[in-house]
């Protein structure tokens, strides 16, 4: 979880950390995720999160249109939290994960993730 905790630093805690960590793993690393999350509704957004240009927001209900349920209240539930609270902060966090990751505007050789 370490190069999780240097991507995110301090700004999260470690209910949030675990959930997203978690949430990336299963779906393909920050790779996979951005690549799932383009073909949504929220693709743009996702895309401005990778851009060097400012992130643009999801709301909780975006997020709910744009990922499995299923999985995230089992992944909710590993991490010992409400779904609705684990969908907060995957609303809240996962632009925060993906624009760090992706500092210079696009996304990492996969060697290196």
């Amino acid at each position: 979880m370490s190069w999780f905790q240097g991507i995110i630093g301090g700004a999260i805690g470690a209910e949030a950390l675990n959930l997203i960590k978690n949430y990336v793993e299963k779906h393909g690393g920050v790779e996979g995720v951005v690549k799932q999350l383009e073909n949504t509704e929220i693709g743009e957004k996702v895309r401005s999160w990778v851009s060097t240009d400012p992130n643009k927001p999801i709301t909780v209900e975006e997020l709910q249109k744009a990922i499995d349920i299923e999985k995230l209240a089992e992944m909710a539930k590993t991490a010992g939290l409400p779904v609705d609270k684990a969908k907060e902060m995957l609303a809240e966090y996962l632009p925060v994960l993906i624009d760090k990751f992706t500092p210079d505007g696009k996304l990492p050789p996969k060697d290196k993730s």
